[in-house]
Parts: C-alpha cells; sequence; structure tokens
C-alpha cells in the first residue's frame, strides 16, 4: 500500500488504474477484471444466463478488489469514458465504511496514462487548497 491521503482511479469495466498522488510522485498500479473477452466468450457458449451470472460474479470481485483500496483512503477521484465508475460508486454507497470518504465522480474521455497522471494532478492541486 501506498501512504497518501489521496487517490485517483480510471476505470472502465475491464481494468482500473490507481493514481497514487504523493507530494513529489505519481505511482500508478492497475487492477484488471477476470471477466474477459475470452472468458465472456466461453461462458456464452454455454448459455446467456451463465454468462450474465459469471459476468456479476466476477465484476463484484473486481469492484471489492477497488474498494479494498479506496477503504485506506480519504479523498478518492474516479474518472473515466464508461458507467463502471458509477456501478462501482454504487455498491460502496451500501457499505457504512465508506461514508467518510470524500468520493468524487467524474466523467471525461479516453486518456493514456500520462493524460490520467495529470488529470489526476490537476485534481488535487487544484480542488483541494486551502480558500482564503
Amino acid at each position: 500500500m501506498v501512504h497518501s491521503a489521496q487517490i485517483g482511479i480510471f476505470m472502465d469495466h475491464a481494468s482500473a488504474h490507481l493514481i497514487y498522488f504523493l507530494e513529489d510522485q505519481i505511482i500508478t498500479q492497475k487492477i484488471e477484471s477476470k471477466f474477459t473477452h475470452q472468458v465472456k466468450a466461453d461462458s456464452l457458449s454455454k448459455g446467456e444466463n451463465l454468462m450474465h451470472d459469471k459476468e456479476q460474479q466476477q465484476q463484484g470481485q473486481y469492484y471489492k478488489a477497488i474498494a479494498e483500496v479506496i477503504k485506506d483512503y480519504n479523498d478518492v477521484l474516479i474518472f473515466g469514458t464508461t458507467d463502471a465508475k458509477l456501478e462501482l460508486v454504487n455498491s460502496l454507497k451500501k457499505d457504512n465504511h465508506f461514508s467518510n470518504i470524500k468520493i468524487v465522480v467524474k466523467t471525461t474521455d479516453k486518456l493514456d496514462n500520462k493524460e490520467q497522471e495529470v488529470f489526476v494532478k490537476k485534481y488535487f492541486t487544484t480542488n483541494n487548497k486551502v480558500k482564503v
């Protein structure tokens, strides 16, 4: 675990880029969903209901892995192009462990790794300045 009070998460349904914002550096890690196109194709060949069950189970595990990281932070920025960020936040709202964590959700265009880091740095430096 990286020690910081702030983290940015760029995510879609396939992967989440965890961007730890520290005073002098930015560190990025990745969490990937186990529900890949290959798993989807294999499950679908066995039936649509099985595919949907497998997708829900593996997406739930993916969101749980991200939630485990988030619980150690005070200030969280979740951003990306898809509804995955909203699905994650809706699951977090059901858990009291996240009630004291500031979670902000932003919709963005597709960003490369460097653009993600710039977005997180700009967000935390702009939005967390002490207002006089």
